[in-house]
């Protein structure tokens, strides 16, 4: 089954330690799945929420589709994430032991169906970033002199 990512949350990976990732479903009306084909959608600022046994994604902006008029829908509402109860008891219980939270990483379509990929994340200190970012810089530092080694 193909799948095109939509949008990513490139952020979350450098903000959160990422401990579990999970595939939703979600609820959307007409205009937003035709905005979403048009690749008009942000999960930047986004979380979800778990309220009375349910997940629901917040925060995240699907753009309006031009073409729907007054049948449009509001960009940033609340949607509804489709979950199994075992898996929504099982998020229940990670983010309440381990202090975490959820955080949407991309939103894709697998087939003809949005998918949102959500992970338990726990949020990194400042040292934690710092330290990920001079690995990522010495990584890149080894491949530019492996290259240049290979072109001598």
């Amino acid at each position: 089954m193909e799948i095109r990512t939509i949008c990513t949350n490139r952020k979350a990976r450098h903000e959160y330690r990422i401990l579990e990732t999970l595939e939703a479903g979600l609820v959307l009306t007409g205009s937003e799945v035709k905005s979403l084909r048009a690749g008009h959608a942000s999960l930047q600022e986004s979380y979800a929420r778990i309220e009375n046994g349910e997940i629901f994604l917040v925060g995240a902006n699907i753009r309006t589709y031009e073409q729907a008029g007054r049948f449009n829908h509001e960009p940033t509402r609340k949607r509804k994430l489709l979950l199994s109860e075992s898996e929504i008891r099982k998020l229940t219980r990670s983010v309440e032991a381990k202090g975490a939270t959820l955080v949407p990483l991309r939103m894709y379509f697998r087939g003809s169906w949005a998918k949102v990929e959500i992970a338990v994340a726990v949020g990194k200190r400042a040292y934690d970033k710092r330290a990920a970012i001079a690995e990522r810089d010495a990584a890149r530092e080894m491949d530019r002199a492996r290259k240049e080694a290979r072109h001598r």
